[in-house]
Formats: structure tokens, C-alpha cells, sequence
């Protein structure tokens, strides 16, 4: 998994941080994570293929985090697509979109699947062949959702050496790839941990943004190996932080740790900080494994100790 940060700025754009767009890149399939004003130029400023998004997905409707998508389903459709774009967001978005549309003239040569999203606890919102994503219900001003992104586990690889060793036949080899013991001509088992490795351990990647501190979240998020979570102010303006139904440095870094996380992604920055460091020292005095998103980079996930 690869996520690249094309927007990490709250409310205003700045002239170093856009709205808020994320692209996760999960076995070469591209998935949107909210679409703030500007996300289709960052894309291209970012050499991220457009025509390779097929599912976006919409935390909330403030504009911040949807105002992007309509120049981008617009440009989709002038580019001639005609493969269907799949589009998760809170299910009173759907009207919404439709009057966009007709408003505009825009009639896509495409067909826009979308799937509303109303959910209290998390739930799968869609599963494909190498990962499955969750909606979790956040805390916020307006109806706002985080997404969980999980690898499926792959198949365990059979031990080269052994293929000869045993004789392996082709017509068992997916069967002892899915965790089946051999059984050879002659009746004998052979145990499927004794030709086998096990397959890396699955990769997750949670975004957490727009959204107060809550104590079921770090439960929704638990034991994911990279968080990104809203830091919109410093702790110094938490009042702000609650009036606005937003987070601190302090809460993103509670929330990783009580989950148990590999690595936390701060951003969502308040235009109000053109030195996001002090943020980034108050989260890392809480949890060490935290780090500033920076637009335009690419964070490799993984289950090491950095990204």
C-alpha cells in the first residue's frame, strides 16, 4: 500500500497546503479519499493518472472536502471515460449530486455508482479481490464518516524445494496454497506448514478526518498499521477544537495510541499555522511514531517502524 497526500490543509487553501484529498494506492488500484477543491491539478502536478480512479470516497459534505469533485467527474467526462466511478458519501449527497449535474448540463458518458452511506458502527462498504474498506461514523458538526482500508489475507507460497522434494502435483498446488495439506499417490499427508510460508501479514490504513475526540474511536481504528488523522489546531486552541467539532495534535496522537497503531499521519492543518512543527512535537510527545503530511509525497504502509 501507498498513500499520497495531494491536500493537507483544513477550511482555506494556502499557498503551501491545499483541501483535503488523499490517493491510496492498494495492488495498483487507485482509491480517492475525499476530493477538496484543486484535487484533479494535484493529481497531475503528482503524475497520478486520473482515467486510473475508479472509487472515491466522501467524508462529509463541508466544501472543503467535496468541492473538487465536480470539476473532476466534469474533466472524467470531457476525457470520454466510460468505465463506471464508484462513489461512497453521506446518502443525502446523492440528490445533491444529481442537481449539480442537471444545474450544469453535465450528462456523464459514464455511470456514476453511488453507494449513501449511513452507518453507527463500522461496516463494510465494499470488498473486492485484495482488500475490503469500512465506513466508521466520526464526530463532527455534520454527518461525517472515517474509512478503514484492510488487506485481504493472501494465499500461503509453497516452498520452491519442495515442489521437487514431494512431487507436488499442479491439481493440488491451489488447494495447499489456501492452507490444504499434500496428499500424496500413496496416502501419506504432508502437513501444510512443512512445504509452506505463510503470506505477508495483511496492511490496513485508516482516515480519520473531520472529527472531534471520541472514546469508540480508537476502537474502530485498533491495531492499524497507519493512521491519518485530523490535527486541525494545537492543544492551545483546544475550545476552538471542540466549538468546531474538530481535534488537536494531542487528540490525533491519543486516539493512535490508545488504538494500538503502527504510525500516525497528522494533517488537516488550520491555515492559521504556517509552522506546523509545534504540532507535530505535541502529537510526538504523546505518541513518537507521528509525522506531518506533506503534499505531493508518497508514504509507503508498511509494518515497519517509519514511513
Amino acid at each position: 500500500m501507498k498513500l499520497t497526500i495531494l491536500g493537507s490543509s483544513s477550511a482555506l487553501p494556502t499557498s503551501a497546503r491545499n483541501p483535503s484529498a488523499h490517493v491510496l494506492n492498494a495492488h495498483e488500484r487507485l482509491y480517492l479519499i475525499d476530493c477538496g477543491e484543486g484535487t484533479q491539478m494535484q493529481m497531475r502536478k503528482c503524475r497520478i493518472k486520473i482515467s486510473k480512479i475508479n472509487h472515491i470516497f466522501i467524508s462529509h459534505l463541508h466544501g472543503d472536502h467535496v468541492f473538487g469533485l465536480y470539476g473532476l467527474i466534469s474533466s472524467l467526462n470531457l476525457m470520454g471515460r466510460n468505465n463506471p466511478l464508484y462513489l461512497y458519501a453521506p446518502e443525502n449527497f446523492g440528490n445533491i449530486l444529481k442537481s449539480h449535474l442537471n444545474d450544469f448540463d453535465i450528462k456523464p458518458c459514464f455511470e456514476i455508482v453511488f453507494t449513501g452511506l449511513k452507518v453507527k458502527k463500522p461496516e463494510v462498504i465494499l470488498d473486492d479481490r485484495h482488500i475490503f474498506v469500512m465506513a466508521f461514523p466520526l464526530k463532527h458538526r455534520v454527518e461525517s464518516y472515517g474509512f478503514i482500508f484492510r488487506e485481504k489475507e493472501g494465499d500461503r507460497k509453497i516452498i520452491k524445494e519442495m515442489i521437487a522434494i514431494h512431487n507436488i502435483p499442479v491439481s493440488q498446488m491451489q488447494r495447499i496454497k489456501k492452507g490444504a495439506d499434500l496428499i500424496k499417490e500413496n496416502g501419506t499427508i504432508i502437513k501444510n506448514e512443512e512445504i509452506t510460508i505463510p503470506p505477508p501479514k495483511p496492511l490496513s490504513y485508516a482516515y480519520c478526518s473531520d472529527t472531534s475526540f471520541f472514546g469508540r474511536l480508537p476502537i474502530f481504528v485498533k491495531n492499524v498499521d497507519l493512521i491519518y488523522h485530523e490535527a486541525t489546531f494545537h492543544s492551545s486552541l483546544e475550545d476552538m477544537a471542540r466549538i468546531t467539532g474538530h481535534s488537536t495534535a494531542a487528540d490525533a496522537a491519543r486516539v493512535a495510541s490508545k488504538a494500538g497503531a503502527g504510525k500516525l499521519l497528522i494533517g488537516h492543518f488550520s491555515a492559521r499555522y504556517k509552522d506546523i512543527n509545534p504540532l507535530l512535537e505535541e502529537a510526538r510527545a504523546i505518541f513518537p511514531e507521528t509525522y506531518a503530511a506533506e503534499e505531493c509525497k508518497t508514504y509507503i504502509i508498511s509494518h515497519n517502524s517509519s514511513v
